[in-house]
């Protein structure tokens, strides 16, 4: 059975992910559960330290699909998935991008473990594609520092591709097939003839179960 700790987590994921963040509150998250407020604060005393809690599960699920970049098979076909991967798991803590700013301006340490975290991810990012330039997948660098500035703009797709398909409607899985095959194509300009020749074949496979 689960514990009553990673229910209130998993019901306050589930109603962020709804409401969004601003309509939830202590007393929200207790009423879904039949709860009262007072057991819910017995094991967290402020929404915070849910919001916390449950960013803690993304960063684990994120940590997951880099890990996978530096210990399995670097290919074509593991940054199509490894893509997915992450934003599947956006989607799952939906709430958390969508809010994302606000998150970052009223809880502090979420901020300074997010940026700290970066700097880890821009270096797992530079050691993939040193990978796939040893395996004549990616062409060497033309320009100082045009890696990680490809890293800032596949970040920042990550980060607000939610935003951007909300705006147009609701956001729903569906999505994560569009925008998966978006942020993938960011990386074909860098590619050798021999790592667009792979990529193409995986897009194509790709479109095909877009259809």
């Amino acid at each position: 059975m689960m514990k009553t700790k990673d229910r209130i987590l998993a019901t306050s994921l589930s109603l962020f992910n709804e409401r969004g963040l601003s309509q939830v509150t202590l007393r929200t998250i207790a009423k879904e559960m039949g709860i009262s407020q007072g057991n819910l604060n017995y094991h967290f005393k402020k929404r915070q330290d849910i919001i916390e809690g449950l960013y803690f599960q993304l960063v684990g699920r994120m940590d997951e699909i880099f890990q996978d970049l530096v210990t399995k098979e670097v290919d074509i076909l593991l940054i199509f998935e490894s893509n997915r991967g992450v934003l599947a798991a956006f989607y799952n803590f939906r709430f958390f991008m969508l809010d994302f700013v606000q998150i970052m301006r009223e809880n502090p340490s979420i901020k300074e473990h997010y940026l700290q975290l970066q700097q880890a991810r821009i270096a797992q990012f530079q050691q993939t594609v040193t990978i796939l330039q040893d395996k004549k997948l990616v062409r060497l660098e033309e320009f100082k520092d045009e890696f990680y500035h490809l890293y800032q703009r596949m970040s920042i797709l990550g980060d607000f591709w939610l935003s951007a398909a909300t705006i147009s409607g609701l956001a729903t899985e569906h999505d994560i097939q569009r925008y998966q095959l978006i942020l993938s194509e960011s990386i074909y300009p860098y590619l050798t003839p021999a790592g667009k020749r792979s990529f193409l074949q995986h897009r194509k496979k790709l479109k095909v179960r877009n259809n």
